[in-house]
C-alpha cells in the first residue's frame, strides 16, 4: 500500500486549449465580468474612460474597477497584493485577460474615481432590487467604528494640546533657571550649549503645538489628526482608537444592506433621518419602517423620519438626571393633549405658562409647565431638590416621541429582531472578511472603500441566494 502520488514535475502535460475552460460556469468571477461590462462608467463618473488619441495606452477602467470587485469579494484590498494576484491567479488572468498593471497605477484608480466607485454600489443595489430581493418593510440601521490610518500618537485633542504647551513652557523656564545659574558658576561650555540645544528643541516642538492649535481654531474643531486629517479618536471596544464611523441600514429580508455612509462624527444621534431617507429612496417605498439601537435617540431626527413617511422604532434611554438621585423622571408625568396640561405622580396638574427658548438652543420653542402644589406636597423629596417647584417642559418633538414609544411598546418584538438584522454584517465585515479597518486616507477617499466593501458583502449574501447564470441573466 502506498501513498497517493502526483504527477512529476517534468511530465509534459497537455492544458486545455483555452483559458475559458478552467472558469466554471459558477464562478463568481462570470458575474463580475458581466456585472462591469453593463456599467456605462461614463455616466458614473469615472475618469479617462475614452482612450486619449497620443501617449501611451492606458488601461480600460473597466479592467481595474473589476479587479478592485474580485479583490474585495476575496480580501485582497492592498494594490500591490492585487498586482501580485494578477500574476498567479487564473480566474484573474480570466477576468483581465492576461492584463498585470502595476500596483501604482490600481492605487491611483481607486483613489482619483472615488464618487464613482461609490455610484457602483449603488448599482448593484438596485441590481438586487431588481432581483425582488428587498422586502421593503422593514430596515435596521446601526453604526460601528472601524479603524483609520492614523496611530493614536499621532491625534491630538485640543486639551491635550493645550497641557503639552503647559508642560513646555514649564520645562523652557527651568532652563532658563538653570543657564542663569550656569552664568553665575565655572561651568564647562559644553553643558551650557547642551542646555541651550534642548530648550531649542523645546521652543520648536512648542511652535509646532501652536500651529496645530491655530489649525483647529481655524476649522473650529476640538482634535487633529496628522496622518488623516479627517480621522478622529472614538470609543470602541472599551478603548479609544483613531476611526471612522461606518452607518449602515439593513434589509430584513435577505441581511441586504441598503445604504451606507461614512462620517468622523463619533455620535451616531444626527443619522436616523439621513440614513432611513437614503433607504427609502432606494427601495422605492411609500411607508418604510426603521429601528435602531438607543445610540440614535433624537428627538429632532424621529420627527423627520415621521414626516418623511417613515415610521421609527427605538427604545429610549434612561440618561435623566434624576433618575440617577432616585427622583421622578419626566416620564412619570402624564401628559393630556386635551387640556395641554400634565398630571404629576401625586394626581396636581401642572398647567402651561410660558414658552420660551433654551440658551444653547435659541431658535427651538420650549413650552413650561408647573403648579403651585408643589409646597405643600407630600411626595416633594422625591420629585424635585429645587426650592419653589418641580417644572415640566416640552419640545414641539414630543407628540412624534411619545408615537413612537407606544408603537414600542405595541410591538416590542422589533426591537429584538434589530440585532438579528443589522449588526451581524458588521461581524461578517471585520472577522470573516477582515475590512474592519481602512487602507486610504481622507474622508471621501474612505466612503470609496467601504463602498466597496459594501458590495462585496452584499453580493456574498447574492451568491449565496441565487446562481451565478441567474444573476448574470438579471443583467440583461
Amino acid at each position: 500500500m502506498s501513498f497517493i502520488e502526483g504527477v512529476g514535475r517534468d511530465q509534459q502535460q497537455l492544458f486545455p486549449d483555452v483559458l475559458d475552460d478552467y472558469v466554471a460556469a459558477e464562478n463568481p468571477v462570470r458575474f463580475i465580468d458581466a456585472f462591469v461590462s453593463s456599467l456605462d462608467l461614463s455616466e458614473l463618473g469615472f475618469e479617462r474612460v475614452a482612450p486619449a488619441e497620443t501617449g501611451r495606452p492606458a488601461y480600460n477602467p473597466k479592467d481595474l474597477l473589476a479587479l478592485y470587485v474580485y479583490g474585495y469579494l476575496y480580501g485582497i484590498r492592498s494594490s500591490r497584493k492585487l498586482e501580485r494576484e494578477t500574476h498567479r491567479n487564473v480566474e484573474l488572468m480570466w477576468l483581465l485577460r492576461r492584463l498585470r498593471p502595476d500596483f501604482k497605477t490600481v492605487a491611483d484608480f481607486r483613489r482619483d474615481n472615488g464618487p464613482a466607485l461609490r455610484k457602483v454600489c449603488r448599482e448593484f443595489t438596485l441590481l438586487c432590487k431588481r432581483m425582488d430581493l428587498f422586502g421593503a418593510e422593514l430596515v435596521a440601521i446601526d453604526g460601528s467604528k472601524f479603524r483609520a490610518v492614523n496611530n493614536r500618537q499621532r491625534s491630538f485633542p485640543r486639551a491635550q494640546l493645550q497641557e503639552m504647551l503647559a508642560q513646555i513652557d514649564t520645562r523652557i523656564e527651568s532652563y532658563l533657571g538653570r543657564l542663569d545659574a550656569q552664568d553665575n558658576s565655572e561651568a564647562s561650555t559644553a553643558t551650557v550649549d547642551d542646555l541651550e540645544q534642548r530648550m531649542q528643541q523645546l521652543k520648536d516642538r512648542r511652535a509646532e503645538c501652536q500651529v496645530l492649535l491655530e489649525q483647529m481654531d481655524h476649522k473650529d474643531e476640538d482634535e487633529v489628526s496628522l496622518t488623516d486629517p479627517d480621522s478622529r479618536r472614538m470609543m470602541t471596544g472599551g478603548t479609544t482608537q483613531v476611526c471612522y464611523n461606518v452607518q449602515i441600514a439593513v434589509d430584513e429580508k435577505h441581511k441586504l444592506i441598503v445604504a451606507e455612509e461614512v462620517t468622523n462624527q463619533a455620535s451616531d444621534r444626527q443619522w436616523l433621518a439621513p440614513m432611513a431617507k437614503q433607504a427609502k429612496q432606494v427601495l422605492g417605498t411609500q411607508q418604510l419602517a426603521v429601528v435602531a439601537d438607543r445610540g440614535y435617540t433624537n428627538a429632532e431626527q424621529v420627527k423627520q423620519c415621521v414626516e418623511s413617511g417613515i415610521v421609527p422604532y427605538m427604545d429610549r434611554p434612561q440618561n435623566s438626571r434624576n433618575l440617577k438621585l432616585g427622583l421622578f423622571t419626566k416620564d412619570d408625568f402624564i401628559y393630556d393633549k386635551a387640556t395641554d396640561s400634565y398630571r404629576c405622580p401625586a394626581g396636581e396638574t401642572l398647567n402651561f405658562h410660558f414658552e420660551g427658548t433654551r440658551r444653547s438652543r435659541p431658535q427651538r420653542p420650549v413650552r413650561y409647565y408647573w403648579t403651585s402644589a408643589c409646597t405643600r406636597c407630600a411626595l416633594r423629596s422625591r420629585c424635585t431638590q429645587d426650592g419653589r417647584r418641580r417644572r415640566i417642559n416640552r419640545t414641539p418633538e414630543e407628540p412624534f416621541v411619545e408615537d413612537m414609544r407606544a408603537r414600542v411598546a405595541a410591538a416590542p418584538e422589533i426591537l429584538r429582531r434589530r440585532k438579528a438584522i443589522v449588526e451581524h454584517p458588521f461581524g461578517t465585515m471585520k472577522r470573516w472578511m477582515n475590512q474592519g479597518y481602512f487602507l486610504t486616507r481622507g474622508l471621501e477617499n474612505v466612503r470609496a472603500e467601504f463602498s466597496l466593501t459594501v458590495l462585496a458583502y452584499n453580493l456574498k449574501r447574492v451568491l449565496g441566494i441565487l446562481t451565478v447564470p441567474r444573476m448574470v441573466a438579471a443583467l440583461a
